[in-house]
């Protein structure tokens, strides 16, 4: 009988693993594992692949993206994982493999999860998942304040361990809007900075400015009200230079929404890049809307507030990996959309930091009792997240933020006509622009 000879490409960037409590190697041997108390364990920004045998175990952190595709050789199986589709493709290219890949055909590893897979041959099995996060749901009592210095004092730790392992004449750029978000992590790590006694010359606000939009506005409103102003930097670009096509092609996506968010990204980014060619380290408030889900129920046909509480961590995984929603090709929720904020500032050469992803805080947001805040009303559902950060900020930095009407990064940025103008409206016509990337 023929022996096949399986092989695995590792294309990770082992470099891009911000694990806080653990070196890398301790990391991936508990992954090795397959247990999933330790991977639990790992706390950071990861991704990770261990392999014992023809077994190979993946797993990574909310905000990274990971994916992998099994090819065949006349010699045996081999398995290719990345954080790209590209990186993907190009090592096949050079293998003269190529003609086996499309992007459908690659899979993403969803995040919260061990993922498994037999290197054997033909034909491919199917990986199985292990669930290593799994946070009870609405067991915080029904007490605003209280949940509000739990979750924004669960963000402030988050906060203080990253700020605490950057170099310290190193600059911290947030990104920011003067939304609850944004507004919420400039406001603790300033917090957080000053307690440390860390130089607060080091902190600027970046606001995106194209001209037409409100968030510039808004975002001084914001600082000018607790006397922050000086902390404001606005980042000017072109609405006319917005290119969809690169939006596309960096994030490996063709999702409408994330499409327009990263778009305004990436004019972010680049504009950061070209005025300070030597920074590195963002912040941002990407993974908020998703943990107090504030998202309009009303715009998505196939949700209803029922799905949206009663699910755990909805907006973060999706349906759930296995369920017939699961798409094969993508995970789910914000375990798909974070390239939508990692590949922008991964492109740009910049070292990325999304707080509200970190399991600590999303266990302090699935812990929210919602159903017995909302009693199953969305207006009440939209009206708890500026009420709970709102609190929370109060109660551990003693700053009383300001809260304004909810907006979309990309539509407090540029108007409703010039996005109309710049960026194509069918989704459709973003997946075509994407799955031309490899026809």
């Amino acid at each position: 009988m023929h022996q096949y000879v399986e092989k695995v490409v590792d294309l990770t960037e082992p470099d891009e693993n911000h694990i806080l409590n653990m070196p890398v190697g301790e990391a991936v041997e508990r992954l090795r594992s397959g247990k999933p108390d330790a991977v639990a364990g790992i706390h950071g920004s990861f991704a990770l692949m261990a392999r014992e045998g023809t077994t190979v175990r993946m797993a990574r952190s909310l905000d990274r993206p990971m994916r992998y595709f099994l090819a065949k050789r006349q010699e045996g199986p081999v398995l290719i994982v990345a954080a790209r589709i590209d990186a993907i493709y190009q090592w096949l290219q050079a293998e003269v493999l190529d003609a086996q890949v499309h992007p459908s055909y690659t899979r993403m590893v969803p995040a919260h999860h061990i993922l498994e897979l037999q290197v054997i041959g033909c034909p491919d099995p199917d990986p199985t998942y292990t669930r290593f996060f799994t946070p009870p749901m609405g067991t915080l009592p029904e007490d605003l304040d209280a949940i509000g210095q739990a979750y924004i004092g669960a963000l402030a730790n988050e906060i203080q361990d990253w700020l605490q392992r950057v170099p310290e004449r190193e600059p911290i750029g947030v990104c920011f809007s003067g939304g609850i978000d944004s507004g919420s992590v400039f406001l603790t790590a300033y917090f957080v900075m000053k307690r440390l006694g860390m130089n607060l010359s080091r902190l600027k606000a970046f606001v995106l400015d194209l001209g037409r939009g409100p968030d510039v506005a808004q975002a001084r409103q914001f600082l000018d009200s607790l006397g922050l102003g000086l902390f404001l930097e606005p980042i000017e670009a072109d609405p006319d230079a917005l290119d969809v096509e690169e939006t596309i092609r960096v994030i490996e996506d063709y999702k409408l929404l994330d499409v327009q968010s990263a778009t305004m990204a990436i004019a972010l980014c680049r504009g950061i890049r070209q005025r300070y060619p030597e920074w590195k380290y963002l912040v941002d408030g990407d993974g908020g809307d998703e943990n107090l889900k504030d998202y309009p129920i009303e715009e998505n046909l196939e949700l209803t507030i029922r799905s949206v509480v009663n699910n755990p961590m909805l907006y973060q995984e999706g349906w759930g990996v296995g369920k017939i929603k699961h798409s094969l090709t993508y995970s789910g929720g914000f375990s798909r959309s974070c390239t939508r904020t990692y590949a922008p500032a991964h492109s740009f050469g910049f070292a990325g930091f999304s707080p509200y992803t970190r399991p600590g805080v999303i266990a302090v947001a699935e812990a929210i009792p919602f159903i017995r805040l909302t009693n199953y009303d969305a207006e009440k559902l939209y009206a708890l997240k500026g009420e709970i950060v709102q609190r929370g900020i109060a109660a551990v930095t003693g700053m009383k933020m300001p809260v304004f009407p909810k907006r979309r990064f990309q539509h407090a940025d540029i108007s409703q006509e010039a996005m109309q103008q710049n960026l194509p409206w069918q989704e459709a016509q973003y997946r075509g622009k994407f799955l031309a990337l490899y026809s």
